[in-house]
């Protein structure tokens, strides 16, 4: 079963612990992407025990290995519930959420994701997808884009951003990394530059992908597919996933409005297993830059 990985997992042995994998146990990972959490999941169940893994991508879903205890399921984790469904599976013991990129996508020059190449801006997980950065580029209004800059990217200059966006594009359509460099380098701090690039990539991202939206969809659904004491295990990288993740733990409502009974007890259907998130060890992130940025949170569902 053991092939190349073309993602190092952030926290393995960190989320391996967090799940507390039952040998027979029923688990679902929800980002499949290079297959190193996933592989090490089957690896800690017997023969009667069973993983469901969801990719979106058709590179990673090739890749996915071929075990009696697994299933690969091309969909985005959105339809979290229908699947489960589709395949008779009446509550599971543990749900594993991995949101990075795989380094599969930032390394990959045709797809987009990084600044550090020429090519295309694309950006779509889900290359079946219609919509691109370049469509966003395109299509967007000044003020959307400006909202999608500040909201996913928490870039302070966000208007001017969009500003001179919408003015390059009244020229020439914006379909290239380069030409998108072009336009934002001058409104980005020397000092900062790599930091700032990688928030505006950040922000596009996300928003080709709706990743916020998909997210908050994913987690009433998780919600609602767990059993009782199983464990719900989910990587951020950025503090807009890391906050709304948090609260919905917290809370178990994506309002993040603490609910209490009668006697002042918290009616959160999750008991947080950690008050803070769960960090990379510093062997760690030396070995893997990437997960500098990683936090793990686990609840248990009550």
């Amino acid at each position: 079963m053991h092939q190349e990985v073309y993602h190092i997992p952030a926290l393995l042995p960190e989320t391996l612990s967090a799940l507390d994998i039952k040998p027979d146990g029923v688990y679902v990972d929800v980002t499949f992407g290079g297959g190193g959490h996933s592989r090490a999941i089957v690896e800690s169940l017997s023969e009667d025990g069973h993983l469901y893994s969801f990719d979106q991508d058709e590179d990673a879903v090739k890749r996915a290995f071929t075990d009696p205890r697994f299933t690969i399921v091309y969909s985005n984790f959105r339809f979290l519930s229908n699947f489960m469904q589709y395949h008779k599976v009446e509550g599971v013991d543990g749900i594993l959420a991995d949101l990075g990129v795989s380094f599969h996508h930032f390394d990959d020059k045709e797809r987009g994701f990084s600044f550090r190449f020429e090519g295309a801006l694309d950006m779509r997980m889900n290359q079946k997808a219609k919509r691109t950065a370049a469509w966003i580029l395109a299509n967007y209004t000044e003020s959307q884009l400006a909202d999608v800059f500040y909201l996913y990217g928490e870039l302070k200059n966000s208007r001017k951003i969009a500003s001179a966006i919408v003015k390059a594009r009244n020229s020439s359509s914006i379909e290239t990394i380069e030409h998108f460099l072009d336009i934002v380098k001058p409104l980005v701090n020397p000092r900062q530059e790599k930091k700032e690039l990688a928030m505006m990539f950040q922000a596009l991202r996300i928003e080709v992908n709706g990743e916020i939206e998909v997210l908050k969809r994913f987690l009433q659904q998780a919600l609602a597919e767990l059993k009782p004491g199983g464990r719900l295990a989910i990587i951020t990288y950025h503090s807009l996933e890391d906050r709304l993740v948090k609260n919905f733990m917290k809370t178990g409502n994506l309002r993040g409005e603490q609910e209490k009974d009668f006697f002042g007890r918290s009616l959160s259907p999750f008991k947080l297993l950690t008050s803070k998130p769960i960090v990379p060890s510093t062997e760690e992130v030396e070995r893997n830059p990437r997960s500098r940025s990683a936090k793990l949170r686990v609840a248990i569902k009550l």
